[in-house]
Order: C-alpha cells, then structure tokens, then sequence
C-alpha cells in the first residue's frame, strides 16, 4: 500500500485520499507519480463508476513539498521541463479519467492543490476552508495547473487572484466557480454521498459520454502544445534569477531582495 495515498471502493464509488497530514498533503515527484497511476488505474476499472479525491487532516493540499523544493531550487531547465511535465501528467490523468470526479475539500489549498480541485469535475468544499494561488510570492507562476483552474474559476477571477496571490475563503471559492458547495464541516460526507449517489443512479456510458462532450466544448482543447506551453512556463521561470531568489527566500524564511 502507498504511503502517500490511501485508496478503496464502496459501492462503486472509488476513493483516492492523500494521506501524508503531516506535511499538510503536499506533494513531491512520489506522490505525483502514485497520484497519475491511480487515475489511470481507475480509468480501467468498468465497475467503478465514479471517483472522489479526498485528503486527510487539516489542509487539503499545499502544493509543493518543501524538501521537493529545495530539490527544484538547483535543477537546469530541462531537469524543470521534465519536472513539470510530470505534473502536468498528474493533472492530465485527473482532468481525462473518464468517471466523474469530485474533489472533497475538507482544509486549505494553497498553490499546486489548486489544480488538484480545478482538475476535478465537481468540488465540494468545508466552509472553513481557505484558498490561495501564492506562487507569484515566489517569483514563480501557477504555469502547470493554469488550464484547469483558469476553466474552473474563469479567466476574470484568475487574472486577479493568480496576480495577488491573496487568500481567499470557501464562500469566495463558490462565487467564482472554483467549487460548487460549500457547507459545514459535519455536513461534508452527506454531500458527498448525495453527489456520488446521482453519479451511481446515471447511466455509465451516459456519463463517460457528457464528460466527454464538456471538454470537447469547452473555450480551448487541454492539448499537447497547450501542456507543453505550461510545462515550458513553469521550466523557465523556475530558472529564472527572480524565481531562484524567490524559493530560496521562502526555504530559508526570509523576505524576497524585490520587497522594499
């Protein structure tokens, strides 16, 4: 069993949790890794018919794991394109898995996270729960999750919340879009449960299908050279003077030399 990630299946509803409370579900090159070839597992399994992605603990996901990034802070270019592109796999795998997929957000989501919720179809989020899109903080840009939570919370809101980086509740996530309920914490399973129900009482080849038909419409195709465009984003402001400065100051927990 993964140490990362705890899995199972009730009912035809499968559940993938992130289980490493202890460093707040961030992820590293492992836990992306085990993340991808979960959904990719779960996209062969025909008896389970929808997937909820779960976390335990305080937060949801912190994005990055802060040994991951001080392993990131000295990589080349093409040790970052290749970094990123698995990410961008991660996501992929998430976004494409043919079973409806919902996130169930039970604390924050700062950053990489971010794009673990916008990846998903459905987001049912706790009323405490905080939301941020900090990497501009660090001289870097949310390049790897940006087509996901750009559908997910639109491109007026990202424009504001990628440039600010500010933190944001649960009830401003919905406003946007980002999640579609929001409700008390003792009442977040029952959601949940109500959620994947409608999912098990649908047509399976019905809903493979609407999926499908969703991102086929939607305002641009999350392809090859749109990924590549990402992973390439991230590669070269990662290696950049000011995004080098920028994890370095937040590992050694100092300010940025561009704060004045």
């Amino acid at each position: 069993m993964s140490q990362a990630l705890n899995m199972s299946t009730q009912k035809s509803v499968h559940t993938i949790t992130l289980s490493r409370p202890d460093v707040r579900n961030a992820f590293n090159d492992e836990v992306i890794a085990e993340l991808k070839n979960a959904f990719l597992a779960v996209a062969q399994d025909a008896s389970v018919r929808c997937v909820v992605l779960a976390a335990e603990g305080p937060a949801f996901c912190a994005g990055a794991d802060l040994n991951w990034m001080r392993r990131m802070a000295d990589y080349t270019r093409d040790e970052n394109l290749a970094d990123a592109g698995d990410l961008a796999a991660m996501l992929r795998a998430i976004y494409e898995c043919p079973q409806p997929t919902i996130a169930r957000v039970q604390g924050d989501v700062y950053a990489g996270g971010m794009g673990l919720v916008a990846a998903c179809d459905m987001a049912v989020s706790v009323d405490t729960a905080h939301y941020c899109l900090s990497e501009v903080k660090l001289g870097l840009i949310p390049a790897t999750i940006s087509p996901y939570v750009v559908r997910a919370m639109g491109a007026r809101a990202a424009h504001r919340y990628f440039l600010t980086a500010e933190r944001f509740a649960a009830v401003e996530a919905h406003r946007i879009g980002l999640v579609h309920e929001v409700v008390a914490a003792d009442a977040l399973d029952a959601k949940i449960a109500e959620l994947t129900q409608a999912l098990v009482n649908a047509s399976p080849r019905a809903l493979r299908a609407c999926k499908k038909l969703v991102q086929e419409v939607a305002e641009r195709d999350i392809n090859d050279a749109l990924v590549r465009m990402t992973v390439e984003g991230i590669a070269d402001i990662r290696a950049s003077i000011e995004g080098k400065e920028g994890v370095q100051s937040f590992l050694q927990k100092r300010k940025p030399n561009w704060l004045i």
